[in-house]
């Protein structure tokens, strides 16, 4: 590649062979403008009758027009006042470019049956009535105000994707056919997770969840200890990212903020199950259109006898691909694991040893996706002698049985397959189960 430096010690890039270089065509600030609109690759019918634009295309553009470049170029044959529009170069096109013609086309309606009919963005520039109010409009075939424009494009299947303002009497705009987008609903989301999302779990659950929730949701996110700061109301309400519930989370608070809620779902599994006061828990359930349960334990104990109960997995396997361990040196994950990695660089580390021992679960989860063997210890429950149970409701949900704690045990690979199989199946049902909520939300409002 080779660069030269302009007067203005700018690096430009040197001209192609053959382009025309000339002042000339350099000119038309119209021109250069409308190609800030058209992207790399994009296939360009210009009906200006110019070919100026042609010189300022993006790398990777296609050009035709009323007016060939240079003469390398057949020029179509075109007149836009007789009705005569080049049908078969629209449809061979990404986008149609009409700069000065609007103005001077006696029947727009015509050209716009057209241009419906094309399916295809238009860049288009335009002198409205608003802006020209002492221009003598004596060599214009019509006169159309903005208003009048937006009603012509409104009655053709057309909206203004954006604008620019070219000088004083015109301005630039890009319309796109009205079915090409999908209609947005604005929604407001409450996430409620346990944790600050700061962990290892946390980020991970954040992400999964992020993943799910549409484009134009505004998410407001809670921990229970800021309930507090909830809102009014909420178009849906998350409880948990995958996580598990401890039984003191079970208070009043988080049956308030749920109730702000259209719409409510949960994420989560169980904690500490000796703990939790069943009737509370019941509340909660009764609260939520759809708990999507962690693991099978949690649907066997507290859903039976409930539609609105559903086994999820744990998704934070959807995080992890399968991978193949390389390292021989074993590895053992205490209670801060991951905490000061970046998740891909935590899960990256996980994955490169053969032989692993975990604290944690979700550590552990990904350790099975890659290690030989592995091994978990109980982190201590809420009280002596009482652990949280969750490695063992894990691997039944995984391998179909538990492990003795602390004894390294050899993984199923295909166990490991079929389960992550699973839950990534499961996951796209939780994304189509928000979207569902969220269209009957809209369509009660």
């Amino acid at each position: 590649m080779h660069l030269h430096v302009d007067s203005n010690l700018a690096l430009e890039m040197p001209p192609e062979p053959g382009r025309d270089v000339s002042p000339e065509a350099d000119k038309d600030p119209r021109a250069e403008l409308a190609a800030q609109f058209i992207p790399w690759g994009a296939r360009v019918l210009d009906l200006s009758g110019s070919a100026a634009l042609g010189h300022h295309l993006p790398n990777g553009c296609s050009y035709s027009g009323i007016a060939g470049i240079g003469g390398k170029r057949p020029a179509l044959a075109c007149d836009l006042n007789t009705g005569d529009f080049p049908t078969d170069a629209a449809a061979q096109c990404d986008i149609i470019v009409m700069l000065g013609v609007l103005e001077h086309t006696a029947d727009v309606e015509n050209l716009f049956t057209h241009l419906r009919f094309c399916k295809r963005d238009i860049i288009l520039s335009y002198r409205a009535t608003d802006l020209t109010k002492d221009l003598d409009r004596a060599a214009f075939s019509n006169h159309l105000s903005f208003y009048d424009l937006a009603l012509l494009f409104e009655r053709y299947g057309f909206r203004i994707e954006c604008t620019a303002p070219l000088d004083e009497t015109q301005v630039l705009m890009r319309i796109t056919p009205k079915k090409w987008l999908t209609p947005l609903t604005a929604c407001n989301i409450a996430v409620i997770s346990g944790e600050d999302g700061g962990d290892f779990v946390g980020r991970l659950g954040c992400r999964m969840l992020d993943a799910l929730l549409p484009g134009e949701a505004e998410v407001h996110r809670l921990t229970l200890p800021t309930l507090g700061q909830a809102r009014d109301s909420y178009d849906l309400v998350v409880l948990g990212t995958g996580n598990g519930l401890l039984p003191p989370s079970l208070g009043d608070d988080l049956l308030n903020v749920i109730s702000r809620g259209k719409a409510a779902i949960g994420i989560f599994g169980t904690l500490g199950r000796e703990l939790i006061q069943r009737p509370a828990l019941d509340r909660l359930l009764d609260r939520l259109d759809t708990w999507f349960a962690r693991y099978e334990d949690d649907v066997l104990v507290y859903g039976r006898g409930r539609n609105n109960v559903v086994h999820l997995g744990d998704w934070l396997i959807d995080q992890f691909p399968l991978a193949r361990a390389v390292d021989d040196e074993p590895l053992v994950i205490g209670n801060e694991a991951g905490s000061e990695l970046a998740v891909d660089r935590a899960i990256s580390a996980i994955q490169r040893h053969k032989q692993v021992y975990s604290v944690l679960p979700a550590p552990l989860l990904c350790a099975l996706t890659s290690a030989e063997i592995a091994a978990y210890g109980e982190a201590p429950g809420p009280q002596p002698d009482l652990a949280f149970g969750q490695f063992r409701s894990m691997l039944i949900d995984i391998f179909g049985r538990a492990y003795p704690e602390k004894k390294f045990f050899l993984v199923d690979r295909d166990a490991v397959a079929r389960y992550k199989a699973r839950v990534h199946r499961n996951v796209g049902k939780v994304g189509a189960r928000i979207g569902a909520v969220l269209r009957n939300v809209a369509v009660a409002a």
